[in-house]
């Protein structure tokens, strides 16, 4: 499905504040601490290079930038990409991130043949027709052995989400069988999926060593929102959502999954 480029730089705002609300920041946070089960420091690794497709205002690519690593942002958006840039710039982070207004699916040959150490992909799969063909493109750019990470809506969760939020059980009953969901900060319509589609395609498409995680398995069906906001409060959901993440049976409902792979060594 074709996106509008505009919908997301209008919508700037919007999602700026939404990045900073509780929600926000602990998709970022377990989204990080997950790659760094991967990452981590003191494993001789030295600084990454890393491509994040789809990657927006950099709120990915500035914390793996922070690191120490050096990080290509790909976005379509303009406003987005300026965005990043100008945090960048901001955090004393500029020399680490490059900014390129390119589609996903029509990248520059240097992307395509970047070899990157990690490729990210985000915020991406809910708005594609074609997903596989979507992941084979990211994963051509990333080098043999390379770290893929996905991340996408969880459709498991849009039945609980409307239940425990809306109280509505009937669209509840109705969201079962639904894979589509509005946003309305983007003003789009989306494909929602779940790790258990995923997880097949990548193996499909030669991964291995694929993990899974919830990101957001009990946030967003505690509905006092206002209480997130209490610094004890989140420190103690933080903690909960941190320990969860990897634990089953919680993943499998939070309301975005994460899954990290290998791309395979041909040799």
């Amino acid at each position: 499905m074709a996106q509008d480029p505009e919908k997301f730089d209008s919508a700037m705002a919007t999602w700026q504040e939404w990045q900073d609300a509780p929600w926000g920041r602990l998709r970022y946070t377990l989204a990080e601490a997950n790659l760094m089960r991967h990452l981590g420091e003191g494993r001789g690794e030295g600084p990454l290079r890393i491509l994040d497709l789809a990657g927006g205002d950099g709120g990915d690519a500035l914390r793996l930038a922070a690191r120490g690593h050096h990080v290509t942002v790909v976005d379509l958006a303009p406003a987005m990409l300026a965005a990043a840039e100008a945090r960048a710039v901001e955090r004393g982070l500029s020399e680490r991130v490059t900014c390129v207004r390119a589609d996903v699916h029509a990248l520059p040959a240097d992307i395509v043949e970047g070899g990157f150490d990690v490729v990210l992909c985000h915020n991406l799969l809910q708005y594609v027709d074609d997903v596989p063909g979507t992941i084979a493109t990211a994963l051509a750019s990333l080098r043999e052995g390379g770290l893929f990470s996905v991340m996408a809506i969880n459709r498991h969760s849009a039945p609980l989400n409307v239940a425990v939020r809306q109280l509505d059980p009937a669209a509840a009953l109705a969201a079962l069988d639904s894979d589509l969901l509005r946003t309305e900060m983007f003003d789009s319509e989306l494909t929602l999926h779940t790790a258990e589609e995923i997880i097949p395609v990548l193996s499909d498409l030669g991964c291995r060593e694929v993990r899974h995680y919830g990101i957001r398995s009990f946030c967003d069906y505690l509905t006092d929102d206002a209480r997130k906001y209490d610094p004890a409060y989140y420190a103690d959901l933080e903690r909960l959502e941190l320990a969860t993440t990897a634990r089953a049976p919680y993943m499998h409902t939070a309301r975005l999954f994460q899954l990290t792979a290998r791309k395979r060594t041909v040799s």
